[in-house]
């Protein structure tokens, strides 16, 4: 099999894969994004190995995964907001264990746990909020704007990548990514911002004018969740992140524009009292 095919047969599945788990359901998605999270957290701390740092990976990716489970609970009006000060020990936790580890580097390992955190399952945990609305005896599951944010980071890597090939000549960041180009990421903004405009046709939960203000978002932090994860990788000297996805690299070379997009979209989307 040619390594063009693998790849679009990996690329298939990966998006029907995704795509499917948001319109079965709030069960499908919660186990689908669930089990990427926790991916990606693995493969986040496998790349500290090469770079020489031992982060606590296994409770690492408890908490990650305790906190998607408690933002899934919260968000569905499960439990009370009180019950977030549970992660406090767990945290605490992390300094505790690095005491009886006896490794060169504590503070170093230390650092790449808690990142692991912030950088992958923080992102991870905030879809339960933009999917999901308690309480729990009248839950509703409305996954188009996250659908809409996908299909806009998809856009934007798509527009940028088709663009910059063509017409791409100066260079935006040479030192992290030497293929980006401003042209590029112009072409990126003028892909996504139509597709946003079509997305409103069809989404109403977002007006135009929001969609709109997602897409530019969605276009700037896509290009910093690139950027960021190429200078990881780059730091550490790999070329992809793992080999979970055959032609495209890692989970994480998947997911590195849209772990910075959604921090940045439900900020927007709670400042502006949408979800």
């Amino acid at each position: 099999m040619s390594e063009f095919l693998k790849r679009s047969i990996s690329g298939i599945l990966f998006v029907v894969t995704v795509i499917g788990s948001l319109l079965l359901g709030h069960i499908t998605f919660t186990i689908v994004f669930f089990g990427l999270m926790v991916a990606c957290l693995l493969e986040f701390y496998m790349l500290g190995l090469k770079a020489k740092v031992r982060p606590q990976a296994l409770l690492g990716i408890f908490i990650g995964a305790a906190l998607f489970i408690w933002a899934f609970l919260y968000a569905s009006g499960r439990i009370e907001r009180i019950t977030i000060t549970g992660f406090i020990p767990l945290l605490v936790g992390i300094f505790v264990i690095e005491l009886y580890r006896a490794h060169q580097q504590p503070i170093l390992n230390i650092a790449y746990s808690i990142l692991g955190l912030l950088y992958i399952a923080l992102p991870f945990a905030l879809l339960n909020f933009i999917v999901i609305n308690g309480p729990s005896y009248a839950m509703t599951y409305n996954p188009k704007i996250l659908l809409g944010i996908l299909f806009l980071v998809w856009s934007n890597d798509t527009g940028a990548y088709l663009f910059g090939v063509s017409i791409g000549k100066h260079k935006m960041f040479p030192r992290i990514s030497p293929k980006k180009s401003w042209e590029g990421f112009a072409g990126g903004l003028l892909v996504t911002l139509l597709v946003a405009w079509v997305i409103a046709l069809f989404f109403h939960e977002v007006g135009l004018r929001h969609w709109l203000v997602i897409g530019v978002i969605a276009s700037i932090m896509g290009v910093f969740g690139d950027l960021v994860e190429s200078m990881l990788k780059r730091s550490i000297g790999v070329k992809d992140s793992g080999k979970f996805l055959p032609g495209h690299g890692g989970l994480l070379d998947r997911f590195d524009a849209l772990i910075m997009v959604i921090p940045m979209v439900y900020a927007y989307l709670e400042v502006m009292m949408i979800i």
